[in-house]
């Protein structure tokens, strides 16, 4: 998850505007400064980890800077240095920058894990002097180590093969038949998982994409919603009225071409952004562009179907028809229904959970059901089992929303090199990197992971059902996360 705060600079004067915390892991950013190019800040945020046992891998937040000229009041991505001496902060975090400047990582530089209590973080930005107003988002993620994995379990539909992806296949490429499934000849360029990277922790939620929104300009909004940004406040911004459990509404209604509308969350129809207007629950009816548009925006990059498993099986040995958790077990559980509690809030959760406790095999697009709160399965005394997690901790990876990965069925997804957003998109709000599947199309771009309305077995790891599918349509089981 993310959180934000908005400030403004003019020239040496600071003057904080307010803050918008998200919820998941309770990810907060508050009390922003800048002086001179450096931007300081205090990062707090729940069930941190970095442990001494398998899989030694640790979580982190992706933090990035929008920044708005005053006299334009457009929002571009602020660089930031690219040298670890030139940010700052205290134990017990560090930040790791990154080669191409976009953002850093910030995460737990010592052994240990739980709550990373309020720390200050100063970051130096690469930016020509003037008068900016500044948002500062941050993304929980998940560290996935470079290591040999198993992909294909032997049985889920149009599985892989049952091989090795290792050292050797990512530098001299797969062959179709090797790989096996539905698949075409894969080259040393395409990201196949061997190679370290960080997944986001859970799917794309409903604060995440308002605050995205809110950041655009109106055709840019105009492209990622599906009512009009000029249409009256209290509008729905993605469906007719309040539908499979989705409270985006327009807060502040935009002006045809010119002035952007204000969206906000108002699960709970009444004052938008109350703590029950479900932030948290994943962000569903987004579209192949949708997606693209937002990883592109936040600097990501769409992740591949071979890092998908990489991502929920781990170094672990395959288990025949195995879920992202690790085993064949299922307590497939329908939202809406007696079970889930504290709805639309930020401990939304289901009871009583137990092993392979995923929203899936609903059977019906009904409205009153939807997706539930990302991560709102785990809790303080839950396993990796019991919570749905996957190998290196990423959440809902099998069921509540599917998620739209690049494929290895056609030469499309193949042609995928892994380049990373720069935070920028086209006027008319479309990603523009080159090596992506054209987000027009979706031709490239499949599904994995299942979702709360279709059959269970689209839930398991190795299913491949549904990767030759070219859609770019929004619908009410569609989501998605990015990688980096």
């Amino acid at each position: 998850m993310r959180s934000k705060n908005y400030f403004s600079k003019i020239a040496t004067a600071i003057v904080l505007l307010f803050a918008l915390n998200a919820q998941a892991n309770n990810v907060q950013i508050t009390g922003t400064s800048v002086t001179g190019s450096n931007i300081t800040f205090n990062i707090s945020w729940d069930n941190s980890w970095n442990p001494s046992v398998a899989p030694n891998n640790w979580d982190a937040v992706w933090v990035f800077i929008k920044y708005q000229d005053c006299n334009t009041r457009l929002w571009a991505h602020a660089g930031l240095s690219t040298v670890a001496g030139d940010h700052s902060t205290v134990s017990p975090l560090q930040v790791d920058p990154v080669a191409d400047g976009r953002g850093v990582f910030i995460r737990r530089s010592a052994i240990g894990g739980g709550t990373v209590g309020s720390t200050s973080v100063t970051l130096k930005m690469t930016l020509a002097a003037g008068t900016y107003n500044y948002k500062v988002f941050g993304i929980e993620m998940v560290n996935v180590p470079q290591a040999q994995f198993q992909v294909g379990d032997g049985i889920s539909t149009s599985t892989f093969s049952s091989i090795n992806i290792s050292a050797v296949s990512q530098s001299g490429g797969l062959t179709s038949a090797t790989l096996g499934g539905a698949a075409a000849n894969v080259p040393a360029t395409f990201p196949m998982g061997y190679n370290a990277f960080y997944c986001m922790k859970y799917e794309i939620s409903q604060l995440q994409y308002v605050e995205y929104l809110n950041a655009l300009t109106y055709d840019q909004q105009a492209l990622h919603v599906t009512n009009d940004p000029i249409s009256a406040v209290g509008t729905y911004a993605m469906f007719s009225g309040f539908n499979y459990r989705n409270g985006i509404r327009i807060a502040t209604a935009g002006s045809n071409g010119a002035i952007p509308a204000i969206f906000a969350c108002d699960a709970t129809a009444g004052v938008e952004n109350n703590s029950d207007d479900g932030q948290g629950i994943a962000m569903n009816n987004l579209s192949s562009n949708d997606l693209s548009a937002y990883l592109d925006w936040a600097a990501l990059r769409p992740m591949t179907e071979l890092e998908f498993e990489k991502v929920c099986r781990g170094t672990a040995t395959r288990v025949a028809d195995e879920y992202p958790w690790g085993t064949n077990e299922l307590n497939a559980i329908y939202t809406q229904l007696p079970g889930l509690i504290n709805d639309f809030l930020a401990n939304e959760t289901w009871t009583p959970a137990t092993n392979g406790t995923c929203a899936t095999g609903i059977g019906s697009s009904n409205s009153i059901y939807g997706p539930v709160k990302v991560g709102a399965f785990a809790t303080g005394s839950s396993g990796r089992a019991s919570a749905g997690a996957a190998y290196y901790g990423a959440m809902e990876m099998g069921g509540n929303l599917t998620e739209r990965v690049i494929t290895t069925s056609n030469t499309s997804g193949t042609a995928f090199t892994g380049t990373l957003g720069d935070g920028t998109l086209t006027a008319s709000g479309l990603a523009n990197q080159a090596t992506w599947p054209d987000p027009a199309t979706a031709i490239g771009v499949a599904f994995r992971g299942g979702d709360y309305v279709n059959v269970a077995a689209r839930v398991k790891t190795s299913d491949r059902a549904n990767v030759a599918t070219v859609s770019n349509i929004r619908s009410y089981n569609y989501g998605g996360r990015g990688v980096r």
